[in-house]
């Protein structure tokens, strides 16, 4: 069984017909990558998936439960963490204050102390400015923040939109190994990104996304090595 199963997903933002009965899984353990270009209804798929915006019709099941219309705030304690496109981290809070807000939904505390280690052993930066402001972190700093957030609640997926956007190459290389070692971990992975060799590199399967629908999926070694994916989203 998936661990994440959309069926027939339809999505509208008012008359705009985003996302038009995409259907794909998710299984335990996989890195799986949506890529495509600006405006194909990725980062939708993630607002619809996580409960921050509202499904027409279609089904979305996370371990076999029906979370279509669950609120956004119960699917996190469900086992499920969405590092938004941006960040978004709370800028006038410290680092440590933003990572114990990730585990707001936890009671034990001997286990969101070890959960704040462990965010720290993959994260020493994080570490050595856990009292630093979050606002004044750079770029990304701020994305290593908001990965390390996200873990706090130790979910069983984790959801990233656009991880690598406005990095410099050295810290866009830094936070795929950092999603590469969260995945060797056993927390399953669905990536929404830009950097479509970055992102297919990784991965283990791949949906490539074209105005609401599904163009194309596969295995991501396979689609790296497809002339139409080397044209359209790796330069070749």
């Amino acid at each position: 069984m998936a661990m994440l199963e959309i069926r027939d997903l339809q999505v509208y933002y008012g008359m705009i017909h985003a996302i038009k009965g995409i259907s794909f899984d998710v299984r335990e353990g996989e890195v799986i990558a949506l890529i495509g270009a600006n405006g194909a209804g990725k980062t939708t798929i993630l607002h619809s998936v996580t409960g921050l915006i509202p499904v027409k019709s279609g089904q979305i099941l996370f371990e076999g439960n029906d979370i279509t219309k669950v609120p956004a705030h119960k699917i996190v304690s469900m086992g499920m963490a969405h590092v938004p496109e941006g960040r978004r981290v709370f800028s006038q809070l410290t680092v440590y204050e933003n990572l114990k807000m990730g585990a707001y939904t936890r009671k034990d505390k001997n286990e969101i102390r070890e959960s704040l280690e462990m965010v720290y052993k993959r994260f020493p930066r994080l570490e050595e400015r856990k009292n630093q402001i979050a606002g004044t972190l750079s770029g990304g700093e701020q994305q290593m923040l908001a990965m390390g957030r996200a873990l706090m609640s130790k979910p069983r997926i984790l959801l990233m939109d656009e991880p690598s956007m406005g990095l410099s190459p050295i810290f866009v290389a830094e936070i795929f190994d950092i999603i590469q070692s969260v995945a060797a971990g056993g927390t399953t992975v669905l990536l929404v990104e830009q950097n479509a060799k970055k992102a297919l590199e990784i991965a283990d399967r791949a949906y490539v996304m074209e105005t609401g629908t599904i163009a194309l999926s596969g295995e991501a070694a396979e689609l790296l090595d497809n002339d139409m994916i080397k044209k359209a989203y790796l330069g070749e």
